[in-house]
C-alpha cells in the first residue's frame, strides 16, 4: 500500500470517528431528558445514586454529552481525550452494578474509539 492510500485512509478513519463522536453524545444526552431510548437511571450505580440523585444527575449528564459531542465538532483534537476519559468514568460507574459488564466493556471499546479519533486529530484536525 502506498503512501497516499494509507494518509487516505487515515483521514477517512478520523471523518468516521468524527462524526460518531458528535452525533452519538448529543443524542445520547438528548435523550437523558426524554429516556426514549432507554431508562437512563437503571445505569446508574446506587453508591452514586445515593450521592446525587439521578433525577439530579441525569440532566447535568445530558448537558456534559451535549457539550462532548459540540466540542468534538469544533475541537476534536481536545474533545477526543475529554470524551475517552468521560467513558472511563462511566465504566467505572458501570462495574459498580451487577451485571452490567457488558455495557462497561462496550464503552471500553468506545472510549478506545475516541482515545483513536484523538491521535488521528494530531494529523487531521483544522
Amino acid at each position: 500500500m502506498n503512501q497516499n492510500n494509507c494518509s487516505e485512509h487515515s483521514r477517512q478513519a478520523y471523518h468516521i470517528l468524527k462524526f460518531a463522536f458528535t452525533v452519538a453524545p448529543i443524542l445520547a444526552g438528548a435523550d437523558k431528558f426524554t429516556n426514549f431510548l432507554t431508562q437512563w437511571s437503571q445505569y446508574l450505580a446506587p453508591a452514586v445514586a445515593k450521592i446525587i440523585p439521578s433525577s439530579v444527575l441525569m440532566p447535568a449528564v445530558g448537558v456534559v454529552e451535549i457539550s462532548a459531542g459540540i466540542l468534538v465538532a469544533l475541537k476534536p483534537r481536545i474533545a477526543a481525550y475529554i470524551v475517552c476519559v468521560w467513558l472511563i468514568l462511566i465504566i467505572v460507574n458501570l462495574l459498580l452494578i451487577p451485571g452490567y459488564f457488558d455495557v462497561a466493556l462496550r464503552d471500553l471499546g468506545l472510549a478506545l474509539g475516541a482515545l483513536a479519533l484523538g491521535r488521528l486529530s494530531e494529523d487531521h484536525a483544522n
